[in-house]
């Protein structure tokens, strides 16, 4: 019998990502944002013969995609090689080319919603002010657009806009953790929640007819799903679970019901409930993480999810209550089987606060014995059950995986998440070392055999790390990391600058710059003393690129072994995937390199 080669682990990189999806009003199709041809753009599914269309040919990464209710065209934001800065177009309903809608040079279109007549569009905008954001809608046949608020507090989003136009919702961030709605109606505002002057989060906000839903933890350590009348400006729990976050809301006006996620840790749990009664009814999810939720006119339920071994799809709830795939996303060459699922664990921090981690273990024939640590990105997000072809890749080659969800991560209450809050160098790096302590104390990895791989916060966390507990590393990754907490607080987004102050630190305030400097891992070149390899993308407004060329330079400058990668048509992540591919071969070529020269 012939014999056909094993699969091989770059094919993982071809595997498609789904970023999200809409629902036409008739549910005759939907729309989802992939890669399919390895560029990100819109493809359709008719949902009688499900074989995917191409609807855009952009290459860029579609940040909103929206069906004219009337059926005339389709509106899509595009950013540019990963600068973030969507602007808003239309194309035709079985695609083509674009239609520029609402464009403006280095600045960023946030869609909310469109009339139900599909002739207006609303949406919010940083053209006008950077910082704190406006609220607009524009009338597709007049062509006018008119201003429907101006941020003053915080940078201020359209969120909600009721059925019939007479209302909106606006939310305003200050934190992540604290983040209030506010109810536009007849000329006034007036809060969702009855204290907008205690943080708290509201968020997940939809209309239900004379009511507004959405998610909060007001009052709570957790996030619930909650109500607010208009009528008798009155503010109602509806439904909170046992344990966990309600993350996601989609509701059905005829049936008064909503879907409701819930972040339990690593996993997501969904359920349905009535939003009069209260009453909720756990259903049996597809998948272990729910990314998107959206409910059509008929009451069935669109959902996207993953599960840590299958890539995120698309799937129905059918109104018999049976799941139904849309899409067959499947990894070249590999079953579920051939993947490797996580083990949760949980351990005690140096100060005894409980932590939870992801232990992917490779399979007995491959494993090399050496495992790579992630601390995850964010930092105020986790490391979840979901599917990372990056981890499954390194495990095709041997690599143990071990991410910890230090604190400050999410889906562990509002207390747990705000431990990050002005400390991001202190008590999540003395988390990282609790758990790798814990890990070789558990017999679970060598201590000569580590090595440290993170992005965005992660290769902040990486990066300090290296620079103050380099002896427990063979050697380091850090992918658009902040270096310098300084610069990066003084270059971030204008309208995330508000927020900075509660979530990492005021620079120009002596004593926050005092422990900025302490926290920023370029503080500890010298101790910086292992083989490190950074990848920075040209356009990434959120850690810009001279946060990596000031870390690359200072240790060249020191002699140090430092390769660098620069992709210059990519920003805060990979969005082309001869990008992506490139990235993570070296990335395994890197680590192959220096785990050879460790060995005896």
């Amino acid at each position: 019998m012939v014999q056909l080669p094993h699969p091989n682990p770059e094919h993982l990189f071809h595997t498609p990502t789904i970023l999200g999806l809409a629902v036409a009003k008739d549910e005759s199709r939907i729309a989802v944002a992939t890669n399919f041809s390895g560029r990100y753009d819109v493809w359709g599914i008719d949902l009688d013969c499900p074989f995917p269309y191409r609807l855009t040919s952009e290459g860029q990464v579609p940040h909103a995609v929206h069906f004219d209710p009337q059926g005339r065209y389709v509106l899509v934001a595009f950013d540019r090689d990963g600068d973030e800065n969507a602007q808003l177009y239309l194309v035709p309903p079985r695609g083509g080319e674009k239609q520029p809608l609402r464009t403006h040079d280095g600045r960023r279109f946030m869609f909310c919603a469109t009339s139900e007549d599909g002739n207006r569009v609303y949406y919010s905008s940083d053209k006008d002010h950077p910082t704190y954001l406006c609220g607009y809608v524009y009338d597709l046949e007049s062509g006018e657009e008119k201003m429907l608020y101006e941020g003053e507090e915080g940078p201020t989003f359209l969120v909600a806009v009721s059925d019939d136009e007479s209302s909106f919702v606006t939310a305003t961030a200050f934190a992540n953790t604290y983040q209030i709605a506010h109810l536009h109606r007849r000329g006034e505002r007036v809060s969702l929640t009855p204290d907008p002057g205690t943080p708290h989060v509201v968020d997940a906000i939809e209309f239900a007819g004379d009511l507004v839903v959405f998610a909060t933890d007001y009052q709570a350590d957790e996030r619930y799903l909650a109500s607010f009348d208009p009528q008798t400006g009155s503010f109602q729990r509806i439904f909170a679970p046992d344990q966990g976050s309600v993350t996601h809301v989609a509701v059905h006006e005829e049936s008064e019901t909503a879907y409701a996620t819930v972040m339990r840790g690593v996993i997501d749990e969904l359920y349905r409930v009535h939003l009069r009664t209260g009453a909720a009814e756990k259903l049996g999810a597809p998948c272990d993480v729910i990314g998107q939720i959206e409910v059509g006119p008929s009451g069935r339920l669109y959902l996207l999810g993953a599960s840590d071994n299958e890539p995120a799809n698309v799937w129905m709830l059918d109104l018999d209550g049976s799941w139904r795939a849309l899409t067959r996303v499947r990894p070249i060459g590999f079953s579920p089987d051939d993947l490797v699922e996580a083990e949760v664990v949980r351990f005690p921090s140096f100060d005894g606060l409980s932590l939870e981690a992801l232990l992917f273990r490779p399979k007995p024939e491959v494993a090399n014995g050496y495992t790579i640590v992630w601390p995850h990105g964010g930092p105020q997000a986790a490391e979840r059950k979901g599917f990372r072809k990056l981890f499954q890749y390194w495990l095709l080659f041997g690599y143990q995986v071990f991410a910890p969800n230090f604190r400050g991560s999410t889906g562990y209450g509002s207390t747990f998440m705000k431990l990050v809050e002005r400390d991001w160098g202190e008590g999540p790096r003395k988390d990282m070392v609790a758990s790798i302590e814990w890990l070789l104390a558990q017999g679970l990895a060598d201590r000569d055999k580590l090595f440290l791989v993170g992005g965005s916060y992660g290769g902040y966390m990486t990066l300090l790390l290296h620079g103050r507990h380099a002896d427990y590393f063979r050697a380091c990754v850090d992918i658009f990391g902040p270096s310098n907490l300084v610069t990066f607080a003084q270059s971030v987004p204008d309208f995330w600058k508000p927020i900075m102050k509660q979530w990492l630190g005021d620079p120009d305030d002596p004593a926050d710059r005092e422990r900025l400097v302490k926290d920023s891992p370029i503080t500890y070149l010298d101790g910086m003393t292992k083989p490190m390899l950074v990848i920075q993308g040209a356009n990434d407004p959120r850690v810009v690129k001279a946060e990596s060329d000031q870390i690359v330079q200072a240790l060249r400058e020191r002699g140090r072994d430092v390769e660098y990668i620069v992709f210059e048509d990519e920003g805060h992540g990979f969005m082309k995937l001869e990008n992506e591919m490139e990235a993570y071969r070296r990335t395994v070529a890197f680590l192959e390199r220096n785990r050879r020269e460790s060995a005896p």
